[in-house]
């Protein structure tokens, strides 16, 4: 029994898992505790704002000790945790800029804001390449289509982060970029021919390989390579090409096992032994309390019949080891002067969630996130502005979602008031596109603006009656694509996108970005 005990606490320290509420109450302290488990990751309904946050962070550090890998996904754009630091743009605004240098300027202040926060690790930056139009869940995450182009921004965003002492995790390893399925809610395939996969797909993972601190797993299968098991539970792939062919000696960490790709196929507990069994050293078992138990006890159980060989799970503890000591957690634990500092301030003057973040630099920050939004806004078609001060009409959606990975877009209201600062507005929402009637709309002459403000594709009702004078798309670039009218792409609904916008229209700046995928 007291070896089995110590299996689990091995299997523990293979684990990052979900915790629910925005403290660490006893019962999951003592789950931690004696399972040894060294891996979190937080969410957005785990963050109230940055007192709680620090706090959160600080006692999950002091269960899990030094070794804590304390994680979040902060890429930019729509997929951020913590809402109220400087708001940084999506990777594809950044690849639409296609300034190396403004993406390591931009990766460093989203590592400065996460590590003042206590956090070690963030699941970023996406090397997916994003080719296809219809993406349901990468689109303005991904920083372009050209392997080069993007990888290059990428890592560039990379060193930022590092440089701040954040590790990155570059995903989704071998590429999510060219699916037509969301692997949150089911199994995508991608059958492409190895060469093609070599070209495209695996380009941006085999360039970042001699660097990547991390590189997260993709729930696809790929034929040509294994036409049994998803990549995250592939031997061929994650063994064979990752550390056999490309010498990989970063960290191999899944996607959320509770996704539906694995969740709906698998147990929790034989999806983690696959998983590491494959090649992985951490697995993501972010699902209920229920399948983190499962998963450890499953892991143990391998250790301890030797499925998962000793001297395997040895070298994964190693790696995973220098990944913590390289990038300490804890607020201001291995990050310049100038943010432990700015977090002493945070934490002594206790700002409540609508004040202003608390690092010493938040101002700097703030700034060249609003520069950076405002390089890659760009423009598709004859974009012309309204009349300065006149009367325009707003057409916007009603509800705002999230997609689960993504936080919810701006309200129409938002939307409203932004523009509300330039000209007269008249607000007009619908609630579902495929039975709104533009025609219904009065004809009074105002300029039209269609605001887009969900990552869904229009229909065949909106993209064959829909006419506005100028569609803001305010978050997937593609839907610019489904209009025959001057669009706007900000890449992102964050308020300074929404301040980029502004500025575009006032006359003050123009939009030289440049569209960094087919089609535009």
């Amino acid at each position: 029994m007291e070896e089995l005990s110590e299996f689990r606490r091995i299997a523990g320290r293979l684990i990052m898992v979900r915790l629910f509420g925005t403290e660490l109450d006893p019962d999951t302290a003592a789950f931690l505790r004696e399972n040894a488990v060294r891996g979190a990751c937080l969410f957005r309904q785990n963050m109230t704002d940055a007192p709680q946050l620090t706090r959160f962070t600080g006692d999950l550090r002091a269960v899990m000790g030094e070794e804590a890998l304390i994680a979040l996904d902060q890429e930019g754009g729509a997929v951020v945790r913590s809402t109220w630091v400087p708001a940084p743009p999506s990777a594809m605004a950044l690849g639409a800029a296609n300034d190396p240098e403004l993406a390591r300027e931009v990766g460093a202040a989203v590592a400065r804001a996460v590590r003042s926060l206590g956090f070690n690790w963030n699941f970023a930056p996406v090397l997916d390449l994003n080719n296809n139009p219809h993406n349901p869940v990468i689109a303005e995450r991904s920083f372009g289509a050209d392997p080069e182009t993007a990888t290059r921004i990428a890592l560039a965003w990379m060193e930022g982060s590092e440089s701040e002492g954040v590790a990155c995790c570059v995903k989704h390893f071998p590429g999510h970029g060219d699916t037509h399925v969301d692997s949150h809610r089911a199994l995508p395939t991608v059958d492409k021919p190895l060469a093609e996969l070599e070209r495209f797909e695996f380009a941006p993972f085999r360039m970042a390989a001699p660097t990547a601190p991390a590189m997260m797993t993709a729930h696809i299968v790929y034929p040509a390579l294994d036409p049994d098991y998803p990549a995250t539970m592939s031997r061929p792939i994650l063994t064979g090409i990752l550390r056999e062919q490309w010498h990989y000696q970063g960290v191999v960490i899944t996607d959320g096992m509770d996704m539906h790709a694995i969740a709906h196929r698998y147990g929790a507990g034989q999806a983690a032994v696959r998983a590491l069994v494959a090649g992985a050293d951490m697995v993501m078992a972010i699902g209920s309390r229920e399948t983190q138990e499962e998963t450890v006890a499953a892991i143990a159980a391998a250790i301890a019949s030797g499925e998962l060989p000793m001297a395997q799970v040895e070298a994964k503890l190693a790696r995973l080891a220098a990944l913590a000591e390289a990038h300490p957690a804890g607020a201001g634990q291995g990050a310049p002067a100038a943010v432990a500092a700015g977090v002493a301030a945070q934490v002594d003057g206790a700002p409540g969630a609508d004040e202003a973040p608390v690092y010493s630099t938040d101002a700097a920050d703030r700034a060249l996130m609003a520069r950076a939004w405002r390089r890659g806004l760009s423009a598709r078609g004859a974009v012309r502005r309204p009349a300065p001060g006149g009367k325009i009409r707003l057409v916007a959606r009603q509800d705002v979602v999230s997609d689960g990975v993504s936080e919810a877009g701006v309200p129409a209201a938002g939307i409203a008031a932004s523009l509300g600062r330039l000209f007269e507005v008249d607000l007009v929402t619908f609630a579902d596109a495929e039975s709104f009637d533009w025609n219904t709309l009065p004809q009074d002459g105002r300029f039209t603006i269609l605001a887009s403000t969900s990552r869904r594709r229009y229909g065949d009702n909106a993209r064959k009656n829909w006419r506005p004078d100028l569609h803001l798309a305010l978050w997937n670039p593609y839907q610019a694509l489904d209009f025959d009218a001057p669009a706007l792409m900000t890449y992102g609904f964050a308020a300074p996108a929404l301040d980029a916008v502004n500025a575009w229209l006032a006359g003050e700046i123009e939009a030289e970005g440049r569209c960094p995928v087919p089609g535009f």
